[in-house]
């Protein structure tokens, strides 16, 4: 365990914190992130297994309760009538920005009818990483979530996304990756794509080249997670682009 002084603040009660934390790398956590976590009366958070492992790292004991997508119509209620009794409150998902592509929102548009406030504690994002990583223009960019796993919705959207002029990203499962690349071989074989994974970790990789090209190098590997594609806009004319 290691244990850090984390500056002293007051964390204002009744309002909701939105905290970011690691993709990976547990030592990407922000000074204020952990200033505002050691001062809230709770932590929500998607899985409290996940995230007392961080705070174990950072030798701080905050009560955990979970928040996440099979219980957030119960659990809403519950945050606001403690935001609302003037209670601290933060929370985070498993890795990253919350709100991004997990029930987060949900909280977001209650907070919003009910009137109260909420803030956000930014920090480790891995769509913005792998936006910089792929070396894609970054002057204008798309973020997705998951394509569908049916594969004829899957094919439609990702057609659909060919017209964006700029970077497009979406996350893909390391079960799915490979099925969505070979989807993309055929409707895009001239379009450059990147696959981060690993993102902050030990064997952090971004492969980059056409779907054809990338396909070989993801086939036949134990793949873990999420990873994080990204497609090339159609305004990112190449030597490769048909």
């Amino acid at each position: 365990m290691i244990t850090v002084q984390v500056p002293e603040q007051e964390v204002p009660g009744g309002v909701c914190h939105f905290v970011a934390t690691p993709i990976g790398n547990l030592a990407d956590i922000g000074l204020r992130a952990l200033g505002v976590l050691a001062g809230v009366d709770v932590i929500y958070a998607e899985d409290t297994r996940h995230t007392q492992r961080l705070l174990q790292r950072y030798g701080l004991r905050v009560p955990l309760s979970s928040y996440h997508d099979h219980n957030k119509v119960r659990a809403v209620p519950l945050i606001v009538e403690r935001l609302r009794a003037g209670h601290r409150v933060a929370v985070v998902s498993d890795a990253g920005m919350p709100c991004i592509n997990d029930p987060g929102f949900t909280l977001v548009r209650a907070l919003q009818e009910e009137g109260l406030p909420w803030t956000v504690i930014p920090g480790p994002s891995s769509t913005l990483a792998a936006l910089v990583l792929s070396g894609f223009s970054p002057d204008r960019f798309l973020f997705v979530g998951y394509p569908p796993r049916k594969k004829g919705q899957r094919r439609t959207f990702l057609e659909d996304l060919l017209t964006e002029r700029g970077t497009v990203l979406m996350l893909e499962s390391c079960h799915r990756i490979v099925s969505t690349l070979e989807m993309l071989a055929e409707v895009a074989p001239g379009r450059l794509v990147a696959v981060a994974r690993e993102i902050t970790k030990l064997h952090e990789e971004t492969l980059r080249g056409t779907p054809a090209e990338v396909l070989p190098l993801m086939t036949g590997r134990r793949l873990k997670g999420e990873l994080v594609l990204a497609l090339q806009g159609s305004g990112g004319k190449t030597p490769r682009e048909p």
